[in-house]
C-alpha cells in the first residue's frame, strides 16, 4: 500500500505530490490516518525559512492533526493516559518529543531543544517518510504523546489542540489567571482569541483585546472581550497604555499576554501592567527579530516575564475537555475559514499568506 504526501522540496517552493509505501507499524509505533490537519501560521514561517525547520529537504511539513488509528505496533496499546486504543479510534496528538536527557527536561522545563531530533536527521524519502500531517497517514514515534478525542468533537475543532490550543492552555497556567485579574491580551488572531476565552473561564475579571484588523477584534468580543483596542484608531503606545491604565485607576494590569508576534509590542506590555505585573510571552517565534525594551520598567517596577514554548502532556487532554464544554457557547467554529484536499495545498499556502497579509483569523484546514 501506498500514501500520498505533499513534500516540500525548497524553502518558498510549491509543495510535490509524492508517493511512499506505508508498512505496518513498528511494536513501538502507532499508523494513523490523517482525517484533517491545519494550516498553522508557523508551517509559513518555516515554508518561507523564517524559522528552522523539523525536517530537512524533501521534507512533510504540517503539525496540526486529527486522525483515526490503522494499526498499533504489540507495545503501543494504550494512549498517553492508559485509555485502550484500538484502530478506528480518533486521535490526537504532540508533534514534538522530548528528550528526556538535556538540561531543560532535567529541569523539568518545555522547550526541550531536541524535541525534533525524531525527524530533523531525516527526510521524506527516508523510512518511515510519514512524519508530518500534509500527508494520508503519519507514524506516531516512540514517546510521542496521543490521546482519544471525545466523540462530541468535530475534526475541525481538534486540529489546533496540539499547537496553539495547548500552546495557550499551558502558558495561561504557568502564567496564572486569577480571580479578578485584568488581562490585557497583544494580538487578536487564533492564539489571542483561545487566550480571551480561556482567561475567562479561569476567573478573569477584565480582559482588554488589543490588534489593528476590526474583524479579530469583533472576534474578540464574541470570545468574551470586555473592552477592545484598535491600533488604527489608537495609533501610538502612549494611547493604549493611557487606555488600559485609566481602565485599571491607574494602577495598570495584572497579566499581559504576548501573542501578536510583533517584537515591538513587548515594552508596550511592561508599561501596561502594574507593580508585580505577570508577563507572557508566546508569539515572538522569529530568530534575530529585535526589540528595545526598558529594564527599569522590570526591575524598578517588579515584573514576572515568563517566555513559554510547546507544553506538558497534561495540556492536549484538558484542552480536549474544555473544547467539549466550551463549544456551544463561544464560536469555536469560526477560527477555521475553509478547507482545501491534500493536492490542492500549495493553493491553500498562497491563500494563508493572503489571509494573513490582511489580518483574517481563521485557519485553512487540509482534508486529504
Amino acid at each position: 500500500m501506498n500514501g500520498r504526501a505533499m513534500v516540500t522540496v525548497a524553502a518558498g517552493a510549491p509543495m510535490e505530490l509524492r508517493e511512499y509505501p506505508v508498512r505496518p507499524p513498528r511494536p513501538d509505533e502507532i499508523l494513523v490516518r490523517i482525517t484533517i490537519a491545519g494550516l498553522c501560521g508557523s508551517d509559513l514561517h518555516m515554508w518561507r525559512g523564517e524559522v528552522p525547520w523539523f525536517q530537512p529537504h524533501p521534507g512533510i511539513q504540517g503539525h496540526e492533526m486529527a486522525g483515526e488509528v490503522v494499526a498499533l505496533g504489540g507495545a503501543r496499546t494504550t494512549d498517553t493516559l492508559g485509555r485502550p486504543l484500538q484502530p478506528g479510534d480518533r486521535v490526537t496528538y504532540s508533534y514534538s518529543v522530548p528528550c528526556g536527557q538535556c538540561p531543560a527536561c532535567l529541569h523539568g522545563v518545555t522547550g526541550c531543544p531536541n524535541r525534533y531530533a525524531y525527524r530533523n536527521r531525516i527526510t521524506a524519502d527516508d523510512d518511515p517518510h510519514f512524519l508530518g500531517a500534509f500527508a494520508d497517514y503519519i507514524y506516531i514515534q516512540p514517546g510521542q504523546w496521543i490521546f482519544k478525542v471525545p466523540e462530541a468533537l468535530p475534526d475541525t475543532l481538534v486540529a489546533p489542540v496540539n499547537c496553539a490550543l495547548a500552546q495557550v492552555v499551558y502558558g495561561l497556567h504557568q502564567i496564572r489567571i486569577w480571580l479578578g485579574d485584568t488581562v490585557v491580551i497583544q494580538g487578536a488572531g487564533g492564539l489571542g482569541l483561545y487566550a480571551v476565552a480561556l482567561a475567562r473561564d479561569m476567573g478573569a475579571g477584565t480582559i482588554i483585546s488589543i490588534d489593528r484588523v476590526p474583524e479579530r477584534l469583533a472576534l474578540a468580543r464574541e470570545f468574551g472581550a470586555d473592552v477592545t483596542i484598535d491600533l488604527q484608531t489608537h495609533p501610538t503606545k502612549q494611547e493604549r497604555v493611557a487606555m488600559v491604565l485609566d481602565l485599571t485607576r491607574g494602577g495598570g494590569a495584572d497579566v499581559c499576554v504576548e501573542v501578536a508576534g510583533v517584537a515591538g509590542v513587548v515594552q508596550e506590555g511592561l508599561e501596561m501592567l502594574r507593580v508585580g505585573g505577570r508577563y507572557l510571552w508566546m508569539g515572538n517565534i522569529v530568530q534575530g527579530a529585535e526589540a528595545t525594551i526598558i529594564p527599569h520598567d522590570a526591575t524598578r517596577r517588579p515584573k514576572l516575564i515568563q517566555g513559554v514554548l510547546t507544553y506538558e502532556r497534561w495540556a492536549i487532554p484538558r484542552a480536549l475537555d474544555w473544547l467539549v464544554r466550551a463549544q456551544q457557547r463561544i464560536p469555536l467554529h469560526k477560527l477555521v475559514s475553509r478547507t482545501y484536499p491534500l493536492t490542492q495545498i500549495n493553493d491553500a499556502f498562497a491563500q494563508a499568506e493572503w489571509l494573513a497579509g490582511r489580518g483574517q483569523v481563521g485557519r485553512i484546514a487540509i482534508v486529504p
